[in-house]
């Protein structure tokens, strides 16, 4: 009999310690490192072709066929749209997101909606209150099987009965092998679960899709490798507090990780949002000081998103900054830029900045709404409600060019907007847009422009 093999784990990062510590070096967490038996059995859970019988060589680049991959329609515009345009098969998916956001609620969607045979297995969950979620969701497909199973024994026997085109398992944190004599949810399990799905996807084609736990700093819970180790990583945040729920791609093999979903949150389930400008830009009736329209880009999709700024005097001695969906960093440089170059005293006041909606924006072509929505709070002095900017704002006050500007104007033309703000450096192609272009060089300019009434 082999003899019993174990090492000492940091059950917040993952890292591997030949003994046991008290604070974690990786991480630098105390009282985080647990002893796991890592000595396992020769066998597996997935009974798949073994390395005697596969023709394994060498193949030379040139020799290679490319071929595009195949993909599954998940019947939901917004996954696919975040995916590259569908699951790849033999891929495997992680999803994760904070605890009551709607992954559950989001796959077993999805997964009465496909129109392949779908295996939705669930750890957490009774056949009961799948079926009361599932009556919720309004939705019936009699593809979709339902297990109710943590050990992956059981599970791999299960597929082999019903052999399904698509396996959803809710979550890997609950799931354990025979063949690892430890908890569920510590890192060798985790690690040995998710080794022995992705063996099964790749050997037979079925593509798999994982729900995450995630851990208080918001990362998925379990080792770093585990997100190395599947194709796609994607991230379902949001406020609870708030209908919708944003949709991102942190890593996708077969496709960008610049997209973006957009959900709405409603008692029958999760409504994909075709139109999100619509709901980025809030409803008002009359003129407000410290709102500004950008035209900005998720991957490929084009968003006006509505940014908001409060400007008041300090009350303490130390001015706040406070930005919510906006770098902080990237807020004190742009009023660092105000205050040199265009002669406004900004060092001495509050500035509070919010992107609505609760979506986190990262495209630089917002610098030229942020500054406008700075000054017009400021001054006390409103935006026209059809005017919109789009351009990045470099340290010496210039207005620098952005990528894509066609794109961004077709948007603002098609929901009504009558002007755009642009750098005078954008080269457009297109000459017959209806929209109003106004192209500036210097902060300057922009100043001018803003309050020339």
């Amino acid at each position: 009999m082999a003899k019993t093999k174990t090492t000492f784990f940091c059950q917040n990062c993952g890292a591997q310690f030949p003994k046991w510590v008290g604070k974690c070096n990786s991480c630098n967490e105390w009282n985080t490192i647990v002893e796991e038996i890592i000595h396992k059995e020769e066998n597996s859970a997935w009974k798949g072709a073994s390395s005697k019988t596969r023709n394994i060589k060498a193949v030379k680049l040139n020799e290679i066929t490319a071929t595009d991959e195949q993909r599954i329609n998940t019947c939901n515009h917004e996954l696919n749209r975040v995916l590259g345009g569908g699951l790849v098969k033999g891929s495997v998916v992680l999803l994760g997101g904070e605890p009551g956001i709607g992954k559950s609620t989001l796959l077993l969607q999805i997964a009465l909606l496909m129109k392949s045979k779908v295996l939705y297995v669930s750890g957490e969950e009774s056949m009961t209150q799948i079926k009361l979620r599932a009556d919720r969701l309004k939705t019936a497909n009699n593809k979709c099987l339902i297990l109710t199973e943590t050990k992956t024994q059981h599970i791999f026997n299960s597929i082999d009965e019903t052999i399904p085109e698509v396996v959803v398992i809710d979550s890997i944190q609950t799931l354990h092998t025979d063949y690892i004599e430890a908890s569920p949810g510590t890192i060798s399990q985790i690690r040995e679960t998710t080794a022995e799905l992705i063996k099964f996807a790749k050997e037979t084609g079925t593509p798999v899709v994982l729900i995450g736990h995630i851990t208080k700093e918001g990362n998925i819970a379990g080792p770093k490798i585990l997100e190395h180790m599947v194709d796609v990583v994607l991230q379902f945040e949001g406020d609870r507090n708030h209908t919708y729920r944003i949709l991102r791609a942190q890593k996708n093999r077969f496709g960008s990780t610049a997209e973006l979903g957009i959900y709405e949150m409603l008692h029958t389930g999760l409504r994909e949002v075709d139109n999100p400008s619509e709901i980025l830009i809030s409803e008002k009736d009359a003129d407000l000081t410290g709102t500004a329209i950008s035209a900005t880009l998720e991957g490929m999709r084009p968003l006006m998103i509505e940014v908001q700024a409060l400007v008041s005097t300090a009350v303490y001695g130390t001015p706040q900054r406070s930005c919510t969906g906006f770098n902080i960093k990237r807020l004190n440089m742009l009023l660092a830029v105000l205050e040199k170059r265009a002669g406004f005293k900004l060092g001495a006041k509050d500035v509070f900045l919010n992107i609505a909606g609760g979506i986190r924006v990262e495209d630089p072509a917002i610098d030229l709404a942020v500054v406008c929505a700075v000054l017009s709070s400021n001054n006390e002095l409103s935006i026209a409600q059809d005017s919109c900017f789009a351009a990045e704002v470099g340290l010496s006050g210039e207005i620098r060019a952005i990528s894509r500007v066609e794109q961004r104007i077709q948007e603002a033309e098609k929901l009504g907007f009558k002007k755009i703000v642009l750098s005078k450096f954008n080269k457009i192609s297109k000459k017959n847009f209806t929209i109003e272009i106004i192209k500036v060089t210097k902060i300057e300019e922009v100043v001018s422009v803003l309050f020339k009434a």
